[in-house]
C-alpha cells in the first residue's frame, strides 16, 4: 500500500505541475509582452478629445462622448437598442470578447466552466456598448486627451468591428443601459478582450504594450487619476 501511496503522490505532483508551469509561463509572458511599448513615444494631447479606458480588474473598456463633430455614436449603435434610452447619456463604451462567455456569464456567479474553456480555444466575438452619463474618473475609470486625429483614427477602428449589418444580431446586456452586438473577430487566449483594447489604441497611436492578454497589462500605459 505504502508503493501505491508514493506513485499516487508522484502523479500528483506531475499533475500539479503541468497545471501550474503552463498558467506561470503565461503569467510571465504577459508581464514581458505588456512590458513591450507600442508607440513609446506618445504623450497626452494638450487639446483634442478625452476617452476614457476602464477596466473590472479581468476586462478593459473603452468610454468615448456620445456626440462629438467627429463622430455621433448613435450612428452606429442605436439608443434605442438599449432598455433606457431616454437618459442623457454623455459617454458610450466599448468593449470586445467571446460572444458566449459574454451573454453566458452576467455575474461570476454564472460562471459555466465549459463556456470559459470553450472560450480560450476559440470563439466568436461580440461587442458590449454600455452607455453612462457623466462618468467620474477613477483609478479603475481613466481619462486620457489624445489629439482629433487620434480620436478619429480610434473611431475609425472600432467601428470596422462591428459585423455588417445585414449579418448582426443585438443581444440585450446586463442592464438597461448596455447591449451586445455581433463583431468581427476570434477570441481565443492569443487574442483576447484586452488584446483588442490595446490594439485599438496602438492602432490609432496611442502608447500602450504589446501584447496585454490581462487587464492590468492594458491600464500600465493609461496615466492614474492626479499624475501629471
Amino acid at each position: 500500500m505504502s508503493g501505491r501511496r508514493q506513485w499516487l503522490k508522484r502523479g500528483l505532483a506531475v499533475l500539479a505541475a503541468m497545471l501550474v508551469l503552463p498558467t506561470t509561463l503565461f503569467l510571465l509572458s504577459a508581464w514581458i509582452g505588456s512590458s513591450i511599448p507600442r508607440n513609446s513615444d506618445w504623450i497626452e494631447a494638450d487639446q483634442g478629445v478625452e476617452i476614457f479606458v476602464g477596466e473590472n480588474g479581468i476586462h478593459t473598456e473603452i468610454a468615448m462622448p456620445v456626440t462629438t463633430d467627429i463622430i455621433d455614436w448613435r450612428g452606429q449603435f442605436p439608443i434605442g437598442d438599449i432598455a433606457a434610452p431616454a437618459r442623457p447619456y454623455t459617454h458610450v463604451s466599448v468593449s470586445w470578447g467571446e460572444r458566449a462567455f459574454f451573454l453566458e456569464t452576467p455575474t461570476w456567479a454564472d460562471l459555466n466552466p465549459a463556456v470559459a474553456a470553450r472560450a480560450l480555444f476559440g470563439g466568436e466575438g461580440v461587442l458590449h456598448v454600455a452607455w453612462y452619463v457623466r462618468p467620474a474618473p477613477s483609478d479603475d475609470f481613466r481619462p486620457m486627451r489624445i489629439s482629433r486625429e487620434q480620436y478619429a483614427a480610434l473611431t475609425r477602428e472600432i467601428t470596422v468591428q462591428l459585423a455588417k449589418e445585414e449579418a448582426r444580431s443585438v443581444y440585450p446586456g446586463y442592464s438597461q443601459h448596455d447591449v451586445f452586438y455581433d463583431a468581427r473577430g476570434t477570441y481565443h487566449l492569443g487574442n483576447t478582450c484586452n488584446q483588442w483594447t490595446s490594439d485599438r489604441l496602438a492602432a490609432a497611436e496611442i502608447g500602450t504594450g504589446l501584447w496585454t492578454p490581462l487587464a492590468g497589462g492594458v491600464m500600465k500605459w493609461v496615466p492614474p487619476v492626479g499624475e501629471d
